[in-house]
Parts: structure tokens; sequence; C-alpha cells
């Protein structure tokens, strides 16, 4: 079994942090008018927030031009969480779940199933690693990495990223790779239950980011919660639904 969390919304909140940094680094590089106001940025992966930032600013996207302002925001936003420490938090229930499930993946479970932890975002490395970093959350605690600039196509989607990770949990798997209703995304936001569903993987949805559980249970998650508090209830869905 594989699952796979979503950062942002999901694992933790940064209250504004995150915007607050692209938006300095993006103005420091290329002007005033670099701003995300408006922009659509939850659960969607930063080169394509970046992108549509750069394009409104009226600065020419190259992948040189991306990956300048990606270094230039891992700077601001490590500096920001290091300055205001509180502002970063772990959703509720997270890091109990998360011992839950570590304690679970000890070996084989009792059925034989390999169970791997993995995070699948929009975040770049460098930046979701320091979010993670900064709430308690121990980012090599996740065998398998699947960041926002992993997509193996052009124009990258979200959706790519969860094959990218089934792949890559196959080290783990003895060579053999999870499937269906084996993998599990977890996410706060319809993007995260549309790359589910297009992988024919199920879905938790939370409600600790921006939309609500109608919002998700109306987009097709499989089941939707408010947070992850009720570690028994949590546990008990991922594994008697498979």
């Amino acid at each position: 079994m594989l699952l796979l969390f979503d950062i942002d919304g999901t694992l933790l909140r940064t209250y504004g942090l995150g915007i607050r940094a692209i938006e300095q680094a993006g103005r420091e590089l290329f002007g005033v008018n670099f701003s995300l106001e408006g922009l659509e940025t939850a659960g969607r992966l930063d080169p394509l927030i970046f992108a549509d930032a750069m394009t409104r600013a009226g600065v020419g996207v190259t992948r040189e031009r991306i990956l300048q302002l990606r270094d230039a925001y891992a700077r601001e936003l490590i500096a920001l969480l290091e300055a205001e420490p509180e502002a970063t938090v772990a959703m509720p229930g997270v890091h109990d779940l998360l011992a839950a499930l570590h304690e679970r993946a000890r070996g084989r479970m009792a059925d034989g199933t390999h169970l791997t932890l993995g995070v699948l975002t929009g975040n770049f490395a460098l930046t979701g690693q320091a979010k993670m970093r900064a709430c308690g959350i121990d980012p090599f605690q996740f065998q398998v990495n699947v960041w926002g600039d992993d997509s193996p196509h052009e124009p990258p989607a979200r959706e790519h990223l969860v094959g990218v990770g089934i792949e890559r949990s196959a080290g783990f798997r003895g060579g053999t790779s999870p499937a269906g209703r084996e993998v599990v995304v977890i996410g706060d936001t319809p993007h995260d239950v549309a790359c589910a569903r297009s992988n024919g993987c199920r879905s938790l949805a939370v409600g600790t980011g921006s939309f609500s559980l109608e919002d998700l249970t109306a987009c097709g998650a499989d089941w939707a919660v408010t947070d992850l508090s009720d570690t028994a209830r949590v546990l008990s869905w991922i594994f008697e639904g498979l």
C-alpha cells in the first residue's frame, strides 16, 4: 500500500508565508508588477503558479527563470520561517497519524502487505522540506517524494505525479508497484481528488484547507473528513477499504 500526502493545507499550514516569499522573490527578480493576487494557488504545482505570475507581469517564461525564481523563493521562505516560527503549524492529528502509520509500516503488515509513506505536492523539494521541518515533521520519514517539478510531461499536471510516486515506491516493495485501491492520495483540494481519480486510486480529502467538506465530496472524494484527528477512524478507512 502507498499513502501519498499533500503538504500545504493537509500536513501543515504556513498562514501565508509561502505566498509572501514567492511575491518577495518575484518582485526582486522581475519587478513590482509580480504578484499572486487573484491567481489560483491551492493544490496547484509551483512551476505553474510561477509561470502564471510571470506571464501576467510581462516576463517571458523560461526554464532558467523558473529555476531562478525557485531558488530565490527558497531563500525568502527559509528566512521567513526562521523569523516567524509560530506561523507554521501541523494540522490537527497529523503527528499522531504519522506515528501510527510508521508503527504499522515496520516490516510487513499482518497480511503481508507493504506500507509505504510518501508526499505528493506542488512544492519544490527544498521549500516543501523546509515547511515540514518548521512544524516538527521530519521530511525524511517519507520514503517516496514526488515534488511539483517531477512531472515527466510538458505542460506538467498534478495527475502525472501519482504515476511517478507509484513507480518510485517499487523500490521499497521488492520491485512490485501498488495499484488501484492500494494507493491513497490524502489532500485538501479538488486537485488532490482529481489526481487520485484519474489514476484509479482512492482519495481521502481533508477540510483543513480552503475547501469545504461539501466541495470535496462534490468533486468525487472517496471520503472527506474535517481533519485527521480521529486516528483510529482514519486508519480503519485506509486499511479496511482495500
